[in-house]
């Protein structure tokens, strides 16, 4: 069912523009080793957010060099391939926390730290939980922690099941196509 779900996600389509602003926070962040408040509001772009809340507006009275000072130090450890992924999800997701946006629940954080650590972190959200739990591998809401050993694992799965290596990326766009092809 992944496989298949994978084989849906936009960027199969040539010329797909879908994740450009992904791919352009991706690039700044590889170099700079951290996002800040601009890149935040192309990465809520690309997730379709409303940005008409309260925590975008403290976020957007938070100077911008706080907001690179607590992207780098998640980013780090996000990157950090000493820990395992789920281990380095949670501290990564902990070091984001004085963040608006990122105090609480998982969605934000884990894409600020999907577009910093694109090769270990994924995005986690209501759809990639719906997907999981439809599979039969639900794990505590708003975990990322859990949420990210369990996209760890399910790579390893995948590519042994393939002919190709899963990446978590690969994961993380599988779980958000499987979750609208369910909702559908």
């Amino acid at each position: 069912m992944l496989a298949k779900a994978r084989a849906k996600y936009p960027d199969d389509v040539r010329g797909s523009p879908y994740d450009e602003a992904l791919l352009e926070v991706i690039e700044r962040a590889r170099t700079s080793g951290n996002i800040g408040k601009s890149d935040i509001g192309a990465l809520m772009l690309w997730k379709r957010l409303n940005l008409s809340t309260r925590w975008s507006a403290s976020l957007n009275n938070t100077p911008d060099t706080e907001v690179r000072r607590l992207t780098a130090a998640g980013i780090a450890l996000a990157r950090d391939t000493e820990l395992p992924i789920g281990e380095a999800a949670g501290k990564a997701r902990s070091a984001l926390s004085a963040l608006p946006g990122c105090r609480s629940g998982a969605a934000i954080a884990s894409t600020i730290l999907a577009a910093g650590a694109p090769e270990r972190m994924a995005v986690y959200d209501k759809r990639a939980a719906s997907a999981l739990v439809s599979l039969g591998l639900g794990h505590p809401r708003g975990n990322y922690r859990s949420y990210m050993a369990t996209v760890d694992e399910l790579a390893a799965v995948l590519t042994h099941q393939h002919d190709r290596k899963w990446s978590i990326r690969d994961v993380d766009k599988a779980l958000f196509m499987h979750a609208g092809i369910v909702e559908s």
